[in-house]
């Protein structure tokens, strides 16, 4: 595993972050889903169907995060099962990655729905022993949210349908399409809506390709004077900063941390050019038939140093 998809997968599986990605993707910011009401589930999809030779075989699949959201809106509760699959990289197949997932969801819904009945002997009628499923029994939801880290504009597949060829149109509406739940920083248009963290991370992923808007971003926004270590960590990840962080320090002024950086930036630059200035002038001096004890005294470095320039 690399090490991006490692500190993806541990920093959304946070429950706080889970459930404000999850708020805003799916309720538009809306504190709908809680942290409490979250509970991990085995990412491990395992799914059994039958193979060509008519010999069971299992196929195993590893999701990113997937977690039991217990939800009360509208005066009622739900159910909800909800994977979170984090791209630092466009998947150019991502709906049928996806799809699978869900599919291999429901299969061990139906699955062990029927083990149940097997073992309790409940079944009444021919069909129902026939799936292991009866008229009564109902699906949990599977949502599978695609959060993408990169800092490029996602040009990948949002449907299956995306990643066909040329299709009769009469045949379109007998073809299932399948949509996936995309959260690409650079599209995002309104972070007001998040209420942890992750915002300053979007924020910074939608703009680290300027940094004159990185900038602008850092110096309007008080809360990027207030961000965890953790989501810092995921910044220089992700977005390819180099923002200095104190091990001493839960909590870092990146605007702070951004200036000073910009500023060591300038003075290494200042004396790069200080460098190569010396070095023509050295050059010049050597020419001219000076001695390395008077070119070093007129260019201010030392001896060795001049002599390295000169003789490279």
């Amino acid at each position: 595993m690399s090490a991006k998809d490692s500190m993806a997968k541990e920093y959304f599986a946070d429950n706080a972050r889970f459930a404000d990605l999850c708020n805003n993707i799916l309720y538009g910011g809306r504190e709908v889903i809680l942290p409490e009401n979250l509970k991990e589930r085995d990412t491990t999809e395992v799914l059994t169907a039958l193979g060509l030779d008519k010999k069971t075989i299992a196929v195993q699949k590893l999701r990113d995060i997937f977690k039991n959201a217990s939800i009360k809106y509208t005066g009622k509760s739900y159910v909800v099962l909800i994977g979170v699959e984090n791209q630092s990289d466009i998947h150019y197949s991502i709906p049928v990655k996806n799809m699978f997932y869900d599919v291999m969801a429901y299969g061990n819904q139906v699955k062990e729905t029927a083990k149940k009945h097997r073992r309790e002997k409940d079944i009444a009628t021919s069909d129902e022993f026939l799936s292991g499923f009866t008229k009564e029994d109902k699906l949990i939801p599977v949502i599978t949210i695609t959060v993408y880290l990169g800092t490029k504009e996602w040009d990948g597949p949002r449907r299956l349908s995306d990643m066909f060829g040329d299709v009769d149109e009469e045949l379109l509406p007998f073809i299932p399409d399948y949509r996936i739940n995309l959260l690409a920083p650079r599209e995002i248009t309104d972070f007001t809506g998040f209420r942890t963290s992750i915002r300053q991370l979007f924020e910074v992923l939608q703009n680290a390709y300027d940094k004159e808007k990185m900038q602008e971003v850092l110096q309007n926004d008080e809360k990027f004077s207030n961000v965890d270590r953790e989501t810092v960590e995921a910044i220089n990840l992700f977005a390819g900063t180099n923002i200095d962080i104190d091990e001493k320090e839960e909590v870092i002024d990146m605007c702070k941390a951004w200036e000073e950086q910009k500023n060591e930036g300038r003075e290494e630059g200042r004396e790069e050019g200080r460098i190569r200035q010396a070095k023509i002038t050295a050059l010049k001096l050597q020419k001219k038939g000076h001695s390395i004890e008077d070119i070093a005294e007129c260019v201010d470095f030392d001896e060795e140093t001049v002599k390295k320039w000169l003789v490279s």
